[in-house]
Order: C-alpha cells, then structure tokens, then sequence
C-alpha cells in the first residue's frame, strides 16, 4: 500500500461516496479507490440489479424512476451504515433530499466532474441509460447538468475526471482525499 493511502486511511472516519453525471467514472474511479486503498465497494445500482434480476433501464421501464429511487436510498442507508467502504450511487442519488441528508451527513463526498463533451462521448458506449433512451444525449446530459452540478457542487471533494485514463482520475482522488483528510484533521485540532 502506499503512503498516501496509508494516511488517508489512518484519517478516514466514514465513506467514502463518489457521485456525478453518469459518464462521469463513478464506478472505475470507486472501484480503483476501493482496490488501492483496501476497502469494500458497493456500486449501488450492481447491487439492486442483482437484487431485483434486471437492469437499472429495466427497473424504470417497469416500476419507474421514483420506486428506483426509493429503493436506492434504502440500500445507500444500508452500505453506509456497515464498515467503511468506497460507494458509488447512480447519478441521480443526490437529487432525492433524503438520500442527499445521507450522502452529505454521513460520507466523504467526491464529486468526479467532466465535460459535456467527454460524458456524451462514454455514455455512447453503453446503451443501458434509462435516462438517455428518450432523446438526444447530448441534450438530456446538459439539461442534468443544469439540474445536478449545483447540487453536486456540495461534495466536500471536487476532481475532474475527464482524463481519458482512469488512473490519472483515481490518483488526482486520491491526492485530493489526502489534502481534504490533512486539513480536516488540523481543523479539528485547533
């Protein structure tokens, strides 16, 4: 392990949640924190298509977005309450106020941004967006960004992550959770 990681978790108290548009590499970048750090990870919607054996688009197409949601928020309450682990929410996560009380209460917040053009480009390659079924992606992507970067914007952490190598986007994490932890604990000691 490095040293890095090693400080980052002598500091870390709670999750870590790492939240954005879809495109965004929520689930790479978690999954690269869990593994270099040596935590658990919970890529939210895996584990409700697991649970209820068909895809997130699935989900919406027969019980709608509100039952997903509320499913969401529950098992997020679930993740975030065991040991501590590096947890990857659907985009979406945040714009639910009670699953937001969750995520800002009680987690470390990383917001992973890119540019329209860069998720626009990712969310191409995977055809299993419920939200971007309906229309233009490119435009249903800007109005969500419209509609979610302001509420995104209130993650402790903020990274861009429009490196098209997921490792340079878990190491600028991985730096900004070291800072963010370092001065959290100096706060905390004046």
């Amino acid at each position: 392990m490095t040293d890095i990681a090693t400080t980052i978790l002598a500091r870390l108290n709670r999750p870590i949640i790492v939240i954005g548009l879809m495109g965004a590499g929520k689930s790479h970048v978690g999954a690269g924190l869990a593994r270099v750090l040596n935590l658990p990870y919970v890529d939210v919607d895996k584990e409700i298509e697991g649970e209820q054996g068909c895809s997130i688009a699935a989900l919406f197409d027969s019980k709608g977005e509100a039952y997903f949601r509320d499913m969401e928020r529950k098992r997020l309450s679930d993740f975030i309450s065991g040991a501590i682990k590096v947890i990857s929410p659907g985009g979406g996560a945040v714009m639910n106020d009670k699953t937001a009380s969750l995520i800002w209460d009680r987690c470390l917040s990383v917001w992973l941004r890119a540019d329209l053009d860069v998720l626009v480009e990712r969310t191409s390659r995977n055809n299993n967006r419920p939200l971007l079924k309906n229309g233009n992606p490119r435009e249903i992507l800007s109005s969500l960004m419209e509609k979610r970067n302001p509420v995104y914007a209130k993650a402790n952490i903020v990274v861009d992550s429009n490196s098209p190598d997921v490792g340079v986007t878990i190491q600028k994490t991985l730096s900004a959770l070291h800072d963010y932890l370092k001065k959290e604990m100096h706060h905390d000691s004046t």
